[in-house]
């Protein structure tokens, strides 16, 4: 048989990888630390190291339009499982492995031994983020969802305690409900088309009939239940507040990532299944959408000003970010995908340091302080300080601080970091795709883009002066060199993206107009031949 060149096959990497790691951590004793984390390391570096090289290639063109497509197990599309690469795909496979090395060096010396299984079972949620951002197959879509969150339940549970436990719980129960509706959603969807294999998916919809469109749009409509379920949508993500507050730092971090799987599938299913050549349906849910993100960015900003715990803030934000890309991406469709991405980007980045960052902090607070600042609030009480001014701030308190202004201006979008960037490039984009006549829901959700930041650096601030100003505390917190090289390392990274926020902008431009052209997505997948049998010719002896 001929072989593919060895470097196609960095494709499945990222999920065969992370796979044969969590397994063969599973029998290593849970005492020998080291060495679970060297494997989980090792793993970590090489997935960066196959994401960033798949990221070069699809920029490169390394394959034609910049799609690369692996088949697995050597079958056609649509029969077979087919993983596909392009510049967005590639860009979520970076985002997570960058954020999940950080989240593995913080981890290093705490984390990672105050419960078993956390080394496999980080390697599995990573087994099925890299798949679900590669698989271009429904059914697929969902087993890789499904590892993804079995192995978020253990880590949610990580380090138990009942606080913990009630809150796993009800995020365990809360995601077995939107698995059902991700199933029943495909099942529907195949009774309609006949294929789950997202391009074939987008030939055959435009020519379904009447009633197969309607089973079709009832079957998508299910599915999007599911993914706005995990995207955190405004009913649906009422449960994300109390999980990110009570989940362990390393956890909470990725399960930023994992709020952006729910909107990354549903801009990749849409902009394929219902975009501009859908004929009928085209455009089909976008302003549902579009409400909903709404509604979910007033709810984020709400829940950050009444929230005084830093994980509920969090969790808040989360929603927040969840909000404005839904809205985005159903209000205008691709008009203003690049600035979208964009603020993925930075957004993510942000909270997922500022994850790590309040476990740091609350060292610097002693036990009751966060209650005793609240009834001095609640009772106007005015606490005058007794130390005198000009006190030395310790070097860890410097670093804290620093990191956490600017987690809190790009979560918020103040300047001039690259929260700022990324909504000034989004009021920049709504605004030009309407030059004529600006509609009033285009106003209405710059307005709301508006009060969320304006909400979350209120309700940053207050945390950040409880902190850092009315501890009362002078002595530094311990502070390992793994925590702050990975908190400095994120915080590196949203400063860098502002610094280099051209260049950035120019890739997201290339992006979107490869997601634009639609059209190359079946012809790519399901023209791609599996490799072909050489017949061996027997030589007379």
């Amino acid at each position: 048989m001929s072989a593919l060149p060895w470097i196609q096959h960095l494709v499945i990497v990222p999920v065969l990888l992370p796979l044969i790691v969590g397994a063969l951590l599973i029998p290593i004793n849970q005492t020998r630390y080291g060495l679970k984390f060297a494997l989980g390391i090792g793993s970590g570096l090489l997935l960066w190291v196959v994401s960033v090289a798949l990221l070069l290639m699809a920029d490169g063109e390394h394959w034609p339009a910049g799609i690369g497509v692996y088949l697995a197990s050597n079958w056609a599309a649509p029969v077979g499982i087919a993983l596909v690469v392009d510049r967005l795909t590639a860009m979520m496979l970076v985002l997570t492995s960058t954020i999940a090395l950080a989240v593995l060096v913080f981890s290093a010396r705490r984390w990672d031994r105050v419960g078993v299984s956390f080394h496999s079972l980080f390697q599995f949620m990573l087994m099925g983020l890299n798949g679900a951002f590669l698989t271009h197959d429904l059914f697929n879509l969902f087993v890789f969802f499904e590892v993804m969150l079995a192995a978020s339940y253990g880590l949610v549970l990580h380090g138990y305690n009942l606080r913990r436990i009630q809150a796993g719980m009800q995020y365990i129960a809360v995601n077995l409900v939107a698995s059902l509706l991700f199933l029943i959603g495909v099942s529907l969807i195949y009774a309609a088309s006949g294929t789950l294999n997202i391009a074939d998916l987008a030939g055959r919809a435009p020519a379904l009939g009447a009633q197969d469109t309607w089973l079709l749009q009832i079957g998508a409509t299910v599915m999007a239940l599911a993914f706005l379920t995990k995207g955190a949508m405004w009913p649906l993500g009422f449960w994300l507040p109390t999980t990110y507050a009570s989940a362990s730092a390393p956890v909470g971090a990725m399960l930023v990532l994992m709020t952006k799987v729910g909107v990354y599938a549903v801009l990749r299913v849409w902009l394929a299944v219902f975009g501009a050549e859908a004929g009928g349906m085209s455009h089909f849910g976008l302003a549902a959408l579009t409400a909903g993100g709404m509604a979910t960015l007033l709810f984020g900003a709400i829940g950050m000003l009444s929230s005084q715990d830093g994980g509920r803030m969090a969790g808040f934000g989360a929603i927040i970010s969840s909000g404005t890309l839904m809205a985005v991406i159903g209000h205008s469709g691709t008009a203003v995908l690049a600035a979208g991405l964009y603020y993925l980007l930075g957004s993510t980045l942000a909270m997922a340091a500022f994850m790590l960052l309040i476990e740091l902090t609350e060292r610097i607070r002693p036990p009751g302080s966060a209650m005793l600042a609240l009834t001095m609030e609640a009772f106007a009480v005015e606490d005058k300080p007794e130390d005198p001014v000009g006190v030395g701030i310790p070097g860890t308190f410097t670093f804290l601080g620093l990191s956490f202004v600017v987690c809190a201006l790009v979560i918020s979008g103040m300047p001039p970091l690259a929260g700022f960037v990324a909504k000034f490039s989004l009021f920049h984009a709504l605004l030009a795709a309407s030059p004529e006549a600006v509609p009033w829901s285009t106003w209405l959700l710059i307005a709301l883009m508006v009060v969320g930041g304006l909400a979350a650096i209120i309700a940053l601030m207050r945390l950040g002066v409880r902190i850092f100003w009315a501890s009362g505390v002078v002595k530094s917190p311990p502070l390992q060199v793994t925590e702050a090289a990975s908190i400095g390392g994120l915080v590196a990274l949203c400063m860098a993206l502002t610094v280099q926020s051209g260049a950035v902008f120019d890739f997201l431009g290339r992006t979107t107009e490869g997601l634009l052209r639609s059209q190359d997505y079946p012809q790519r997948v399901l023209g791609e031949q599996p490799v072909q049998r050489v017949p061996q010719i027997e030589v007379p002896r």
